[in-house]
């Protein structure tokens, strides 16, 4: 007998992390004897596992555009996960199209603002993407993500004050987070601080070895080496896939 569709949703959700395209192609089936959006749902987590991109945000997309009558929430974060999907795309622009529709169903939901900020700051809008930080951090004020992005805009724009200020706050809260420390280490090389700004790259090396963020702080300390001037590598959180379910 087939499970119940909610745990068959859940069985499918984790066979796409695994073995994307069994979870795609059982999806596919799913869909064809009634699945509805679970298994659509289902169907575009996988092709982000395969990494494709942009078929999982159009896929996402056409999901949010069916879904007349569904809770208004569901909408809104199906929506910010096809803006993901863009962002992991390498097309920042229409991740902002689908973020501000996200908005629409989900006014001020704070994910949704830092990944709207995040997509701005690939686009180099800056101020933009501060402007959605300080939403997220009038009321939210201990949120690490957050104060490392905003660190991460302020330091593009030469505020390096600023910018010092929110990673510390953000490592007070958080000692460990290691897009922090990568973050502080760019601020404290541009103030002239290499002791400070090598020893926060080395603790990024322990704490995530093997990890973009781990590469990035190796790269910055071989630079080191060489020249006080080096390029300003890393500083926000690593893009991480889209959540499993639709909020």
């Amino acid at each position: 007998m087939a499970p119940p569709p909610p745990q068959q949703y859940d069985q499918c959700l984790a066979l796409a992390h695994v073995k994307p395209q069994q979870a795609y192609n059982e999806a596919g089936a799913w869909r064809d004897t009634g699945g509805g959006f679970p298994a659509q749902h289902c169907q575009a987590v996988a092709l982000i596992e395969m990494k494709k991109y942009p078929e999982a945000a159009k896929r996402l997309e056409d999901m949010a555009a069916a879904m007349m009558g569904v809770n208004p929430r569901l909408r809104g974060g199906v929506l910010d996960q096809a803006g993901q999907a863009w962002i992991l795309a390498g097309k920042p622009a229409k991740a902002n199209v689908d973020f501000d529709a996200a908005l629409n169903f989900e006014p001020g939901d704070p994910a949704i603002l830092i990944d709207r900020a995040e997509a701005y700051g690939l686009q180099k809008k800056f101020f933009k993407a501060i402007d959605d930080l300080n939403r997220v951090l009038d009321k939210y004020p201990d949120r690490v993500d957050a104060l490392i992005y905003r660190a991460s805009a302020y330091r593009q724009i030469g505020q390096l004050g600023l910018a010092l200020d929110d990673v510390t706050r953000a490592l007070k809260i958080d000692p460990n987070a290691v897009a922090g420390l990568l973050a502080r280490g760019n601020i404290r090389r541009l103030q002239g601080n290499i002791a400070g700004a090598k020893a926060d790259w080395q603790r990024v090396e322990a704490l995530a070895p093997g990890t973009r963020a781990a590469q990035a702080a190796k790269y910055n300390i071989a630079r080191l080496a060489n020249t006080p001037s080096i390029p300003k590598i890393g500083g926000a959180p690593d893009r991480k896939a889209p959540q499993t379910s639709a909020r």
